[in-house]
């Protein structure tokens, strides 16, 4: 795909912008990579790792910009996820939004995400 995304807390992704570059969340710093989602994965990530939170960052970049630190590995159920090995700059953040998710793991995506 084009885009890759990710999901952050706002106080994350605004240290990150202030830092100028993303080095992850901190359930990326323990597995040692950056968690992306596709397009297609993304709600049910959402749904099953981030229920009941608001205000989330989400936001995209492009897969050709993350080089050779992009590498696709098997998880949920075999599918193929993105992860990036290593911090990139802001810079490559092509697209940000917020995201809600209900209690119940529910999650309107932003027409952004394709």
């Amino acid at each position: 795909p084009d885009f890759i995304y990710k999901i952050a807390s706002a106080e994350t992704f605004a240290a990150a912008r202030d830092a100028g570059s993303f080095t992850g969340m901190p359930i990326d710093e323990k597995d040692g990579y950056i968690h992306f989602s596709t397009a297609a994965q993304l709600a049910e990530t959402l749904s099953l790792h981030f229920r009941g939170q608001a205000g989330l960052v989400l936001f995209a970049v492009r897969s050709a910009d993350m080089g050779g630190k992009l590498v696709w590995e098997a998880s949920r159920g075999g599918q193929l996820f993105p992860h990036v090995y290593g911090s990139f700059p802001m810079a490559a953040v092509t697209w940000q939004g917020t995201v809600d998710v209900g209690a119940d793991g529910s999650v309107a995506l932003p027409p952004e995400v394709r």
